[in-house]
């Protein structure tokens, strides 16, 4: 018998009986489904995570004591913070050994609903181009200098309204020059301006802003550091904190170490929810092929009697399976895909940590191997049932 009327058998085998196709197709589903939701959000989380730190361009951050988490939440989930330490201290962490440069920040904040970004408030940092290593190199590359005053760049979240040519905050008027690459975090949400236009803002902002821009006099909120060729940021870090009185100095490594413990807690999770689907579905389907099996005992016995191998009854049993796995499963990635993309937003709400949605192709790589852990799990669970069926003697499995 040929193995194309074996697979055709297959299919009708598979349109009349509807509660077992129904039960094997959605095994598969739900097995796609959640493997592919949980692999976006933990490996989304993970590399939001290193893109952040990568963006930070630093070797370790200087924070005023007792900010870490306010600081943390600020850069990854734009949590508003208010820290401030005094610019002094820029000058004597400079003057760490070790320390290749230092560069200070501000963090600020817009006013809530901010046209210019698809969130309520969004997140500003002041940098002092004199001493930037992180976002320098970028301006160079893209935009062939620094920028001036009353000039910004912004996350990918970051846009010119419609009908505007420039983005007004607090009454100030700044021309958008271009939007860094998506990580996932805060960061994307986040405008980036140099400390001369966060001043000339604040200034003007007194007289054209219903709530003016506050920046505390002689102060910033953190200082990002360089260390020197063949120094060990550790050891910097150390001395920095030993040498400036009342700050934290975190190497970057150690950065975002709240939200790594909350993404191994959701790991752990996911991967015991994960082991009892899986050993539920094998066992489920374990056991409707075994049944299926049981209920063709004739039928098989009389491709058997009409010349159909072993092989090619186990091929049309396995091809019934392989089938149905590939359907539910088709649709467990595309719903789970679907909707991880368009609740991204919620679920980095109530996970508390943020995540990078994949790039197309790896999304595509994520996808196939949804199917092919769907069609794995059908297959070696339609395997034992399909073996035993088809070494039956077919003259006793047509009595039967």
């Amino acid at each position: 018998m040929h193995l194309g009327s074996l697979a055709g058998l297959a299919l009708r085998d598979i349109s009349g009986s509807a509660f077992r196709s129904w039960t094997v197709a959605s095994c598969a589903f739900v097995i796609a489904a959640f493997l592919l939701a949980a692999v976006l959000v933990v490996q989304g989380a993970q590399d939001s995570l290193h893109l952040a730190r990568e963006r930070l361009g630093a070797d370790i951050i200087v924070m005023p004591q007792g900010s870490e988490e306010d600081i943390e939440g600020a850069l990854l989930m734009g949590v508003p913070v208010k820290a401030w330490m005094p610019a002094g201290e820029v000058a004597a962490i400079a003057a760490v050994p070790g320390v290749e440069a230092a560069s200070p920040q501000l963090y600020l904040s817009s006013l809530k609903d901010a046209p210019c970004c698809s969130v309520p408030n969004m997140f500003m940092i002041a940098y002092e181009p004199s001493t930037d290593f992180t976002l320098q190199p970028w301006l160079k590359q893209e935009l062939g200098g620094d920028l001036g005053l009353g000039q910004a760049v912004g996350g990918q979240f970051v846009f010119v309204p419609v009908g505007d040519e420039n983005i007004e905050l607090y009454g100030y008027i700044l021309s958008l020059r271009g939007n860094l690459e998506a990580t996932g975090t805060n960061l994307d949400q986040t405008m980036f301006i140099t400390f001369d236009t966060a001043y000339d803002m604040a200034r003007m902002s007194n007289e054209r802003a219903v709530e003016p821009l506050v920046i505390p006099k002689d102060q910033v909120s953190s200082v990002l550091v360089k260390v020197a060729p063949g120094e060990e940021p550790e050891g910097v870090a150390r001395a920095i904190s030993r040498a400036v009185p009342g700050v934290t100095a975190a190497r970057s490594p150690e950065m975002f170490g709240e939200f790594r413990t909350q993404i191994s807690g959701v790991l752990r999770i996911t991967l015991i929810i994960l082991g009892l689907t899986l050993i539920l579905a094998v066992a489920l389907l374990a056991f409707v092929f075994s049944i299926a099996a049981h209920e063709r005992h004739r039928q098989i016995g009389v491709l058997r009697a009409l010349g159909a191998t072993r092989a090619a009854i186990l091929v049309k049993l396995l091809t019934e399976a392989g089938i149905l796995a590939l359907a539910g499963a088709i649709v467990g990635v595309v719903l789970a895909a679907v909707g991880v993309y368009l609740f991204r937003t919620a679920l980095v709400d109530s996970l508390g940590f943020p995540f990078l949605y994949p790039d197309s192709g790896t999304l595509a790589g994520l996808v196939f191997a949804g199917l092919a852990a769907a069609l794995l799990v059908v297959a070696l669970a339609a395997l034992f049932p399909a073996l035993h069926a088809c070494r039956q003697d077919p003259a006793s499995s047509m009595r039967e």
